[in-house]
């Protein structure tokens, strides 16, 4: 049963791939959901056996590699990690499935898309389940891969082309530093199985710990679009909605979480580790939360927030929370699917106009959407009884009740960052639903509701968004609670969940909420009410040039391509014309080939058939022979050997001879 977990959503990628012509377009549909619907429903039942009843699974199929004492094998593990991560994965893959039998009913590649999708979904489910690094590395290179192929799906389009390049890309930067990580990880312990290397980091050197652990948080890092390697995350928008929706929600970007979650063990023993964690976490939550302020595009903003909420999990990982990170992924998957399939239903009913600022009055021709977008939207702000109120809410308090000032520091940006993002996202609900409509009026004359096939994914999401963290918040970070026995690692020293829930003060608790709503109802103030204000803003000097700087996100862009990318151009170049078609172009095979062309010349030439002539090389020859005997006495020789000496007249007298 486990196994065909994995293999079912293959299964469907492969007959809808490589049969798509034999089985059509409504086939390739049918199989791929089917598949898909049919492994939900075993990760349900595997949930259960392995989470609720708490008996993980260990399954060994075949030696991958066996040499001297590197073994590494086709392992998987179904601990209580792995079923929580299949859940998400699975149920929101299968949404996504079914939603977009209706959203691209117009695409000619049907089947091409489809078969991406579950084999996107196969490598996510064979990276969590594996039970050792390499397994996992696998499904990390895989997902890498097939995002490249989502994102490029149309690929006669230059920037779905330069969106999935800058991907693939900027996540071989993160794959290098994992990749020696892993490397540093087999010197170390001789094994890249997690229960060897989990079971020997507590006696191991505290640097290496700490030097691996930032290598395995480099790769974590990129996949995740931490502060630094998150440009490719916004022009991932680039692929059709769908593929947003999985690569935000439920597969890619949540990769690096697991890895980061899987790997506690080791991080638990690098403090240094879990301070640039935590740094990096909370920064990357304001820095997202700052750009969405500004952004126009529907998807855009959207894309904003995941990467604000992927720092709210990283920040997690570094105080230590592993539980509540874990958490955090999995109903952030739920209402971020949520949202970013109901934006694509908008974009879909609105002939494709993804600016804000073009569309106004919805709420009267797309209720059911806007409903779910305010679901969506409430949940992602953390609002008390939706899914992110029991995750969000609780990191920020987590960081407060550590008293520390990597933490202090956590606590402040989480705090400020709840806000910002209240105001963003409630300026979309405002500037789509709520204000007059802004669009032409061919546009709001074809605007419809969505078919059936979009309606029910994103109605069971919203019911997800509503009542998820409610029903499993006390499973997964409740107090006392053992869901995930061995499966995760938080030492006895970093456990403030109890200082957390008892001791902090109502105020500092109830202070990101409070900063929500303040936000929520200052953007429909600022954009419903008095729209004067923004434009005086951002007419005056100041504001536009903190709008710009915004807008262009940090010109993060700019320093990469005049600092790295340019000053790499050059030196590459450089290279190319000093060094390889200059220096090693002479030395090498130009100036050898001429000099022994034009020594074999040189050396023919002596032959000329003359008995005189040989006679003449005769007696040079003896001549030479006679100085060379007599050379020690005929020349003074104290400042070198005579076999030096003697060498050295022989090859002077060569190279001469040579070149005459």
């Amino acid at each position: 049963m486990y196994l065909s977990i994995l293999v079912l959503p293959f299964l469907g990628s492969l007959v809808s791939g490589l049969m798509g012509r034999k089985v059509g377009v409504t086939g390739a549909h049918f199989i791929t959901c089917a598949c898909l619907l049919l492994a939900s429903l075993l990760a349900t039942v595997s949930f259960y056996e392995v989470g609720i009843c708490g008996s993980p699974v260990s399954i060994h199929l075949v030696n991958w590699v066996d040499s001297e004492f590197m073994s590494i094998s086709w392992e998987f593990l179904f601990d209580q990690l792995t079923v929580s991560m299949f859940i998400p994965v699975l149920y929101i893959s299968s949404l996504i499935h079914i939603y977009s039998i209706d959203y691209l009913s117009s695409d000619p590649h049907n089947q091409r898309f489809f078969s991406y999708l579950s084999l996107f979904t196969f490598f996510m489910l064979l990276l969590a389940s594996g039970a050792n690094y390499f397994v996992m590395f696998v499904g990390w290179e895989g997902i890498g891969v097939v995002s490249y192929l989502l994102i490029n799906f149309y690929f006669t389009r230059i920037q779905s082309n330069k969106a999935a390049i800058l991907a693939l890309t900027m996540n071989r930067v993160g794959d290098m530093g994992l990749s020696i990580g892993f490397f540093a990880l087999f010197a170390m312990f001789g094994s890249l199985d997690y229960s060897t290397i989990f079971s020997l980091a507590p006696l191991m050197n505290e640097t290496a710990i700490t030097v691996i652990s930032l290598l395995i948080f480099m790769g974590a890092m990129a996949k995740s679009a931490q502060l630094g390697l998150h440009s490719w995350l916004p022009g991932s928008m680039e692929a059709p909605t769908p593929v947003s929706a999985l690569l935000h929600a439920a597969t890619l970007v949540t990769a690096g979480l697991y890895l980061l979650v899987r790997s506690s063990p080791l991080l638990e023993f690098s403090s240094t580790a879990l301070l640039v964690i935590t740094l990096i976490g909370a920064s990357t939550a304001f820095f997202a939360a700052t750009c969405g302020l500004v952004l126009n595009d529907i998807k855009r903003i959207v894309a904003f927030s995941t990467i604000s909420q992927l720092g709210y999990m990283v920040m997690a990982v570094g105080l230590s929370q592993y539980n509540v990170a874990l958490m955090h992924v999995v109903n952030h998957a739920f209402f971020k699917a949520l949202l970013f399939l109901g934006a694509g239903a908008i974009i879909h009913s609105a002939s494709d106009e993804q600016d804000i600022r073009k569309l106004g009055g919805l709420i009267n021709f797309l209720p059911f959407t806007y409903s779910t977008m305010l679901v969506g939207t409430i949940a992602l702000l953390g609002l008390p009884w939706l899914s992110g109120f029991y995750s969000k809410d609780l990191i920020i308090e987590l960081a407060y009740s550590q008293y520390s000032f990597s933490s202090t520091y956590a606590y402040l940006l989480g705090s400020i960052t709840a806000g910002l993002t209240s105001f963003y996202s409630f300026r979309l609900i405002s500037l789509v639903f709520l204000t007059i409509p802004n669009g032409s009026r061919t546009t709001y004359l074809n605007i419809h509701e969505a078919k059936l096939a979009v309606i029910i994914p994103l109605l069971i999401l919203s019911l997800f968004s509503i009542f998820f963290g409610f029903v499993f918040s006390d499973l997964f970070v409740g107090i006392g609670t053992d869901f995930f026995g061995n499966a995760l690692f938080i030492h006895p020293n970093n456990i403030s969940l109890v200082e957390a829930e008892f001791s902090m003060n109502i105020g500092l608790k109830l202070l990101p909420t409070i900063l929500s709503i303040l936000g929520a109802g200052l953007a429909v103030y600022l954009y419903q009410i008095s729209p004067g204000i923004i434009n005086n803003l951002t007419e005056s000097s100041l504001g536009r040039k903190i709008y710009g700087f915004l807008n262009g996100q940090y010109l993060f862009d700019i320093l990469y391509n005049h600092f790295i990318i340019g000053k790499g151009l050059h030196l590459g170049y450089a290279i190319s014309k000093v060094l390889d078609r200059g220096v090693i172009e002479t030395v090498g095979p130009h100036g050898l080939s001429t000099i022994l062309q034009n020594t074999g010349k040189h050396i023919g030439k002596l032959d000329t058939g003359v008995i005189t002539t040989y006679a003449l090389y005769i007696t040079l020859g003896l001549l030479t022979l006679v100085f060379l005997v007599f050379s020690p006495i005929l020349l003074d020789t104290s400042f070198l050997s005579e076999t030096t000496l003697r060498l050295f007249i022989i090859y002077i007298s060569s190279l001469i001879f040579i070149i005459w």
